[in-house]
């Protein structure tokens, strides 16, 4: 197969260029990839260029986009995150339908459903969307986008819904828990009782590998995680056990900590770190016959070796 990616110089589309099964793929992007030969810069909105790097190629699998910012201050956000997130993902889908492309694989976030799910209910591949910032409303409008771009074209469209993705090289919020972890101090957060799904790299790349070939992905929207659901702060002890650092997590009352974030500026911190937001996979897992391979253990020990 002829497979062109998208956003390969971030932290999954680094993961993913380092996977054998994408060894001879081409990169597309403004921002070249580290350690993988065939790159090719263009600007998301150069049709012409897209169109000729696309010509004759099988599957396009589409990561780049603009990160979710926490904390957001600029003036147009959702614009912001439309140029790169929705305009930029439909003219490359665009331009691989004139070309030809088989199969297109969207990477989207779990956000297109909300920011939060309640005990009870998780997440399901029919939630109804409920996006409630610029990042995930930018990626629903890519999503509606693809979909109508799959029914006036013979291309298939795919679409995975990612929560949050952790690994070796992992940045922002995830990043600071292993900071945390370092410190061995007290941490106060025993009352955090949430209920969080994860999803490693090394599963969610599997995942792709899987929509890349499985006739039954065409046309799907999947939902994707490690499959094994827990609390933040059985996370802080798992995540330092796996660094062999120590945790000691103390009780003390969630609403004062929920206050002390938000006087901080922090609030949306907070949230991404100690909300809940479960998602159930068993649409993905019977329709793709698919379980991830990894477990949650050994993705944590993958956080901490060293960057090569």
């Amino acid at each position: 197969m002829e497979i062109v990616v998208t956003g390969g110089s971030g932290f999954l589309g680094t993961h993913l260029l380092n996977h054998p099964f994408f060894s001879d793929a081409l990169a597309i992007g403004r921002s070249s990839t580290k350690g993988h030969a065939k790159f090719e810069k263009v600007s998301f909105s150069d049709e012409a260029k897209l169109f000729q790097l696309l010509d004759s190629k099988d599957i396009v699998i589409h990561l780049a986009g603009r990160a979710h910012v926490l904390n957001d201050t600029s003036p147009n956000k959702l614009n912001e995150y439309r140029e790169i997130n929705t305009t930029g993902v439909l003219n490359v889908a665009e331009q691989a339908a004139r070309a030809g492309v088989k199969r297109f694989i969207f990477i989207s976030t779990v956000k297109v459903l909300g920011e939060h799910s309640y005990l009870g209910h998780p997440f399901r591949y029919d939630s109804t969307p409920n996006p409630q910032d610029a990042y995930g409303t930018s990626k629903l409008e890519a999503e509606k986008g693809l979909a109508k771009i799959g029914i006036n074209s013979s291309m298939e469209i795919v679409i995975i819904r990612p929560p949050l993705i952790y690994g070796n090289g992992v940045k922002g919020n995830f990043a600071n828990l292993m900071k945390l972890c370092q410190l061995s101090l007290p941490l106060p957060f025993g009352k955090i009782n949430n209920i969080r799904s994860l999803v490693g790299v090394e599963n969610l790349i599997d995942l792709i590998i899987v929509c890349s070939t499985h006739p039954n992905a065409k046309g799907r929207t999947f939902l994707v995680s490690d499959d094994q659901e827990i609390s933040s702060s059985e996370l802080l002890k798992k995540l330092s056990e796996a660094g062999g650092y120590k945790c000691c997590i103390f009780n003390f009352p969630a609403k004062l900590l929920q206050y002390f974030f938000r006087f901080t500026f922090m609030q949306s911190t907070y949230h991404q770190l100690f909300g809940a937001l479960q998602v159930y996979i068993e649409f993905t897992t019977s329709v793709l016959n698919w379980v991830p391979p990894y477990d949650m253990k050994t993705s944590l020990e993958k956080c901490w070796k060293k960057i090569e």
